[in-house]
C-alpha cells in the first residue's frame, strides 16, 4: 500500500502575495514575497525587491492570492475519526454523560494499531487540505496504549505537520491501564522526537480520575511539564468531584498541583467564577470548542468574561473537522444566540483567540519557534487562500472578512517549516486515495467491535 507520496517540495521564495502577517499589530502587504531558508522566513518585502535580491531562487508565485499563517487547533481527538457515519442504537442519548458511555467509551476501547494509524492519517489529510498546520492532539485507545503515541507521531512526521501528542489517562478501566497510560505519556515525552512534534500528558477528566490516579500523575512528571485535561465539560464533572470531597473541579485539581503554564484546560463550561479565578492565577490554557458543545448540548463557556479578563482562551476543534475557521464562526454566533446580545464573542476576541492565542500556546511545545505570524524570523507556516474581497480588505477588518467571506475550500497551497504538503490542492506528502481506502477497510471490524462494547454495557 503507498499511502505517502514520494514528493518533497521546500519553497525558497514566494512572490506575487497579498500577506496577512497577523503580527502585533497586523498588517495586510499587497504584491509582497517571502524568502524561505531552513524552514524559516528570512526575508519579506515587495515582490520586485526580493526577485532581484533572490534572481536565481526557486520560486511558487501566489498569483496575488492571501499568504497567512497557517491555522493552529488548540484541541482535537485524531482517534474519533471512525465515529462520522455512526448511528448509535435508540434510545438516543440524552445528555453528554449517556454520549461518553456509549459513543466514545465504547469506541475508544474498538481502536488496535492499525485503526489508531488510521484514524490519525485520515485527519492529518483534512488538516492539510483545510490549512490547519499544527495540532494539539488528546489520544485514547485502551486496548492499544504502549506504543500508541508512535504510531501517531509517524503519521504526522509522514504528514509534514506540527502536533503535540499525549494519551488520555482515566481509572474508568481499572489500575493496571491507568499506569499503562500514565507510561504511555512520560515514555513519549522523554523519548526523542522530530522538531515538528511536541508532547504533553494527557488525562481524561476529574470525574474519570480517583485520588491515588491524580497523585500517579502528578508524581510522573517534573514540575515543568503541563497536562491536558477535560474541565466542566458537562454539569456531571462538578457534581462528580462535589461527591468525591466537597470541591468543585478546579479547586480540587488545584490540590493535587494540575495547573501549571503548560497545562491545557478543555471546554470549562460549567467552572464558577472561583474557578475561572484559579485559572487566570496559574496561567492555564483554557481551549473553546464551539462546534461541539452545541453538538453535546453542554452549553457555552464564559467566553467574554474570560477575554474581559485577558486570560489564554484558545480555540480548538474537539476531533470535529480540521476546518478551524468553522470554530470561529461558531463561537462567533453561539455566544450571540446565547446570550441574545449581538456583541457578544466580538470578531477581534475571536481573532485574539484563534490566531494570537493559539500561537503563544503552540509555541510552549515548540520553544524554538516562532509561529502563527509571517515575520522575519517565524517558522514558515504558511496557506494560500483564494480569497477575491469585493470590499475593502486592511488589518483592521480581517477578522470579519474571515467570519463572513473566507471557506475552507479557498484554500489552495499549505506550507509547513518550509515544505509544501499541498500545492494548488493537490496534496504531496500524502496519499488522499489510499488513506481513504485503508481506513474504509478497517471501518467494519471497528464499528463491529464498537457495537459489541455498547452491547456488554
Amino acid at each position: 500500500m503507498i499511502l505517502v507520496c514520494e514528493s518533497k517540495v521546500e519553497i525558497v521564495l514566494i512572490i506575487n502575495a497579498t500577506i496577512i502577517t497577523w503580527g502585533e499589530p497586523n498588517q495586510v502587504l499587497a504584491d509582497h514575497a517571502l524568502y524561505i531558508n531552513q524552514g524559516k522566513i528570512v526575508a519579506l518585502a515587495p515582490s520586485r525587491e526580493l526577485i532581484s535580491q533572490f534572481a536565481e531562487a526557486e520560486r511558487l508565485d501566489a498569483k496575488g492570492q492571501l499568504v497567512m499563517p497557517g491555522n493552529i487547533c488548540a484541541h482535537t481527538h485524531f482517534y474519533g475519526a471512525y465515529a462520522r457515519g455512526m448511528a448509535i442504537s435508540d434510545p438516543s442519548p440524552e445528555n453528554f454523560p449517556q454520549i461518553l458511555e456509549r459513543l466514545w467509551w465504547p469506541l475508544d476501547k474498538a481502536l488496535d494499531r492499525d485503526s489508531v494509524r488510521a484514524s490519525a492519517l485520515v485527519s492529518l489529510v483534512d488538516a492539510v487540505k483545510h490549512g490547519t498546520t499544527t495540532l494539539i492532539d488528546h489520544h485514547a485507545s485502551p486496548n492499544f496504549i504502549d506504543g500508541s503515541l508512535d504510531v501517531i507521531a509517524e503519521t504526522v512526521e509522514k504528514s509534514g505537520l506540527r502536533a503535540v501528542l499525549c494519551y488520555e489517562v482515566t481509572d474508568r478501566d481499572g489500575d493496571e491501564k491507568m499506569q499503562a497510560g500514565i507510561a504511555e505519556n512520560v515514555r513519549f515525552m522523554r523519548s526523542n522526537r522530530s522538531s515538528r512534534i511536541g508532547a504533553t500528558f494527557g488525562m481524561h477528566a476529574s470525574l474519570t480520575l480517583n485520588d491515588a490516579a491524580l497523585r500517579a500523575c502528578v508524581d510522573a512528571v517534573s514540575a515543568d511539564d503541563g497536562f491536558h485535561i477535560h474541565v466542566a465539560e458537562h454539569e456531571a464533572d462538578e457534581e462528580d468531584s462535589l461527591r468525591r470531597g466537597g470541591k468543585r473541579v478546579v479547586q480540587r485539581l488545584d490540590e493535587f498541583g494540575i495547573w501549571r503554564d503548560k497545562t491545557i484546560a478543555a471546554h470549562c463550561v460549567h467552572i464558577d467564577d472561583a474557578e475561572r479565578q484559579t485559572l487566570q492565577d496559574r496561567g492555564v490554557w483554557v481551549t473553546h470548542q464551539p462546534r461541539s458543545n452545541m453538538n453535546n448540548a453542554v452549553g457555552a463557556m464564559a467566553f467574554d468574561n474570560m477575554m474581559a479578563h485577558q486570560m489564554r482562551i484558545c480555540i480548538g476543534n474537539d476531533g470535529f473537522t480540521n476546518n478551524m475557521w468553522a470554530d470561529w464562526k461558531d463561537a462567533y454566533l453561539m455566544h450571540k444566540l446565547v446570550s441574545r446580545d449581538p456583541r457578544k464573542a466580538n470578531g477581534s476576541d475571536i481573532a485574539q483567540a484563534a490566531v494570537y492565542n493559539n500561537a503563544r500556546l503552540a509555541e510552549q511545545f515548540f520553544k524554538s519557534e516562532k509561529l502563527g505570524e509571517v515575520s522575519v524570523g517565524a517558522a514558515a507556516d504558511l496557506i494560500f487562500v483564494d480569497y477575491h474581497p469585493f470590499t475593502p480588505l486592511h488589518a483592521g477588518n480581517a477578522p470579519w472578512h474571515i467570519l463572513f467571506g473566507f471557506e475552507s475550500s479557498m484554500v489552495t497551497t499549505t506550507i509547513v517549516a518550509g515544505q509544501v504538503l499541498m500545492q494548488d490542492r493537490q496534496l504531496l506528502t500524502l496519499n488522499e486515495a489510499e488513506i481513504a481506502k485503508e481506513a474504509l477497510a478497517l471501518a467494519p471490524q471497528v464499528w463491529e467491535r464498537y457495537t459489541a462494547n455498547v452491547n456488554a454495557l
